[in-house]
């Protein structure tokens, strides 16, 4: 795992505006650090390899009416690369050159938006995400291609989920086209940090959270999206690896009527103290059953869970404790797509000890195979090395339209350039 955190400095062309184009044809300012209510505390700007990667406004962006772009003066794509080790890069953080901002009042919309150098942000420590939980993310990547476009892989359905979640957690959210022109705009401007083809992607993480100050249990009076990248390489250096499940019997994920259903921050803290127990114990991570009987499987900590049994393809319907996700989702249309019969309904802990085949999905894995389930000390393998053959059958498929190697029959695809 690349540990090293690389900075890079982009500095405007003399006699340019420090502005990029925004999709509405307006100027998205890149503002120095410590501007607006939430202060950036600067880059260091000692480089380990000198850039001029610059920014400035594309005519042909002007022209389109709905697009924007953030240019370079290096015509080969390999230039405009980060110095980094490509070959080397590990599913980790690291930090890139900017980040996108945009706050808004309780019971008021979100307006503008603005891309800012990278940095530490600063917040109340009576901020609503700090003292009550009031925040969500999401998890979204973008591939280079061999051309040199730029794919983005449904950004549509985060953008949705965004809004479902905040609703739940009374926030106000950026609109769709907010939520995809923002991501757009902080892509293409740390777009030296996308990795080469084949090498892996950059990592999105938009935030939505409470950051105004708020004492007594109320929502919280302002709210900041931001949005920052990294380049992530492949989950799994040796390609599809088989993971090893236990199977949690007395801690939950979920309950009805809570959060579980949403993208918020406390779902994942919730996971961690039986997360660490598994894996002292050598478990790849931990399935969890609904709280109510005990018996019918819901997700793995940050995944969903599908059993495969001969052409049949089942996974746990979605009501309220499992989360959307939208790697679940593309993969039930594409085996529906492939033939497969796919059903979504309770799956009990006997159908899965059953099953030909297990395997997990989500945004940093898309499909991990799972190679054993062990319940209540009862251990079930599933094939020789434990990837079988619909597991392998549905990431390719799956990958191979996400980083543009295959067409685009769904409609799923954003090009940036």
């Amino acid at each position: 795992m690349e540990s090293a955190a690389v900075f890079a400095g982009l500095h405007p062309t003399p006699g340019h505006h420090n502005h990029l184009l925004g999709p509405s044809r307006t100027a998205i300012k890149l503002l120095p650090p410590s501007i607006d209510k939430i202060n950036f505390s600067p880059l260091p700007l000692k480089l380990q390899k000198q850039s001029h990667f610059t920014s400035y406004i594309d005519n042909s962006a002007i022209n389109s009416g709905n697009s924007f772009r953030v240019a370079s003066p290096a015509s080969d794509v390999a230039s405009e690369l980060a110095d980094i080790d490509w070959d080397n890069l590990g599913f980790g953080f690291m930090p890139t050159d900017y980040m996108y901002s945009m706050k808004c009042s309780q019971g008021e919309n979100f307006s503008k938006g603005e891309l800012q150098r990278f940095g530490n942000i600063e917040l109340s420590p009576s901020a609503g995400i700090l003292n009550y939980g009031q925040g969500l993310f999401e998890g979204l990547k973008a591939y280079r291609k061999h051309d040199g476009n730029i794919l983005l892989f449904r950004p549509e359905e985060n953008a949705m989920r965004l809004k479902m979640g905040a609703e739940r957690m009374c926030m106000p959210s950026p609109s769709v086209e907010q939520f995809v022109e923002a991501v757009k705009a902080t892509v293409l401007a740390n777009e030296r940090w996308i990795p080469p083809p084949g090498k892996g992607s950059l990592y999105i993480r938009p935030l939505l959270m409470g950051s105004g100050a708020v004492l007594g249990l109320a929502p919280a009076p302002e709210y900041t999206f931001l949005i920052y990248v990294s380049p992530v390489g492949n989950y799994f250096k040796e390609g599809l690896a088989p993971i090893n499940l236990v199977v949690e019997t007395e801690m939950h994920r979920a309950t009805p009527g809570g959060t579980g259903g949403v993208k918020t921050i406390g779902n994942y803290a919730a996971v961690l103290k039986a997360q660490s127990a598994a894996k002292a114990k050598g478990y790849s991570d931990v399935l969890y059953l609904d709280c109510v009987q005990k018996k019918y499987l819901e997700e793995v900590s940050s995944c969903n869970v599908f059993i495969v049994k001969g052409n049949l393809i089942v996974t746990p319907a979605i009501k309220g404790t499992i989360l959307p996700g939208i790697t679940r989702k593309s993969i039930i249309d594409v085996a529906i797509s492939q033939g497969f019969e796919v059903e979504e309904r309770h799956v009990s802990v006997d159908e899965l000890l059953d099953a030909d085949e297990v395997f997990c999905t989500g945004t940093a894995v898309v499909v991990s195979p799972v190679g054993s389930i062990t319940h209540q000390g009862r251990r079930v393998t599933y094939g020789n090395d434990g990837v079988g053959l619909v597991s392998q059958q549905l990431y390719s498929a799956l990958t191979s339209l996400q980083m543009g190697l295959s067409e685009d029959k769904m409609g799923w695809i954003v090009e940036l350039k």
